[in-house]
């Protein structure tokens, strides 16, 4: 169920949730929406991260990329730490209001992954067997771009 936030308001009906010109994100019962980060040049998936009103309202305002980390609960700037920020070029969302999309240009190193990767989606899942003990991921060969525990000194990102 969508709540209003200090920053967004309800839709005032489905119509206009769907066929609206009105901001009315719908954010989940911990306050956080879906955010899928895509290159803007070549619209790779680079990421999926949440953000909870803050860090959609920030986004919006300073066209960079802000999120709401789950683990560390507290809102963080994409690079402040590593320096591999996203400039935000376009936002989107989605039909109902309860995912967003953000088209990015990469800066640092060009990895948008805290495993030093240009994309979190680096690994592969087996069609036509059944999962088991023994499935195994195959790797993209997308490379780490840099050295995570140079840039975060073993700790989590």
């Amino acid at each position: 169920m969508s709540t209003q936030t200090p920053f967004f308001p309800v839709a005032a009906s489905h119509h206009a949730l769907e066929e609206g010109t009105e901001l009315a994100p719908r954010f989940d019962a911990n306050g956080l929406i879906t955010c899928i980060a895509v290159d803007a040049a070549t619209n790779d998936v680079l990421m999926l991260a949440h953000m909870n009103a803050e860090a959609l309202a920030l986004t919006m305002q300073t066209g960079e990329a802000h999120y709401y980390s789950r683990s560390r609960k507290a809102l963080w700037k994409k690079g402040e730490t590593s320096g591999h920020t996203q400039k935000v070029s376009e936002i989107r969302i989605d039909c109902d209001q309860d995912a967003v999309l953000i088209k990015v240009t990469m800066g640092g190193t060009g990895a948008a992954c805290h495993t030093g990767r240009r994309s979190c989606f680096y690994r592969t899942i087996p069609i036509g067997a059944a999962p088991s003990a023994d499935t195994a991921l195959g790797f993209t060969g997308d490379a780490p771009r840099f050295d995570p525990k140079a840039v975060y000194g073993g700790h989590d990102h």
